[in-house]
């Protein structure tokens, strides 16, 4: 496939940012020393809560309660399946072999196949209320690689020069708005739709060896295949795959999420942290918050078809 620009004008709905947004952050402890810290503990539970998090804020954000946000997000360990994955025939032998090995498991909602969540891999999500016009999705995805793009160009601007965005054949969850650097991909990006509002959403691997991430996934795969041929699943090549430090740019979460927000500030757009938001406006939502647990648990009945 050709490579996508990510320096042009875009028209509609994504091309754009809102001057002002709200920032959620659930980072590492070690990661960060912002109003987002929190313990390994805190982080270490069911993995669809943050994937429900995201769901009631897109919720709120569409109903016009709460500011268009961002959402940055890491887990200490984990692998989110695509639907198409956890109907492999050895899926759920496979999801239980990676539990008793501490990898929580789940199916997530935001489309693509097989990634790992770890805490050197940052979970970036834009939830914008949806625009009357034209609704290009392309448009979205290539705003989140533009600022993704800007975030690694704040602190290490020749890796930046070197991104491109294409397909990388042999890496997990495949997608045209890959990022990569000399043919490695980095980072894959996603969407989820809802009636108001939608989010656009990223992994991005940033400290750590990406080839090993990739090999959790290959074997993943082998095994829910569980022997069985003609099947339809992404063949993961795991040295396809490689961290921003392993590729010459940020080579911890912590530099790569002050990118993040110094790429917004670029752009104009002013954050608004989590705190700030509840003492000016009342309005709060945590991961321990009943509503998110119960839409984990939605979640969960709904996209968990093994």
């Amino acid at each position: 496939m050709n490579r996508i620009p990510l320096n042009e004008k875009t028209e509609g709905e994504g091309s754009t940012l809102p001057p002002v947004m709200g920032l959620f952050e659930h980072l590492l402890e070690e990661e960060n020393n912002g109003e987002g810290r929190y313990p390994v503990s805190a982080l270490s539970g069911d993995l669809l809560l943050p994937f429900a998090f995201e769901e009631m804020l897109c919720r709120d954000v569409g109903a016009g309660l709460i500011l268009p946000s961002l959402h940055l997000w890491t887990h200490p360990g984990g692998v989110a399946l695509g639907l198409r994955d956890s109907k492999l025939p050895g899926a759920a032998r496979t999801m239980d072999k990676l539990e008793s090995r501490g990898i929580r498991t789940a199916v997530r909602h935001s489309g693509g196949a097989a990634v790992p969540l770890d805490a050197g891999i940052v979970n970036v999500s834009l939830i914008l209320p949806k625009s009357h016009g034209k609704q290009d999705f392309h448009d979205d995805f290539r705003l989140l690689a533009a600022i993704i793009t800007e975030a690694v160009a704040v602190s290490h601007p020749e890796a930046a020069t070197q991104i491109v965005a294409k397909e990388v054949v042999g890496s997990y969850c495949p997608g045209d708005f890959d990022l990569s650097i000399g043919g490695r991909k980095f980072c894959g990006i996603a969407q989820r739709r809802q009636s108001q509002a939608y989010f656009v959403h990223a992994f991005v691997v940033v400290s750590g060896s990406g080839q090993e991430r990739g090999e959790l996934i290959r074997s993943f795969y082998e095994d829910a295949a569980a022997g069985e041929h003609g099947l339809s699943y992404p063949q993961v090549r795991p040295e396809t795959i490689a961290g921003l430090g392993e590729l010459g740019g940020p080579t911890t979460t912590a530099a790569f999420c002050s990118g993040i927000r110094e790429a917004l500030a670029r752009r104009a757009t002013e954050l608004i942290p989590s705190g700030r938001l509840e003492r000016e406006t009342g309005y709060k939502l945590e991961y321990s918050d009943q509503r998110v647990k119960d839409a984990a648990q939605m979640l969960r009945g709904r996209y968990s078809q093994l």
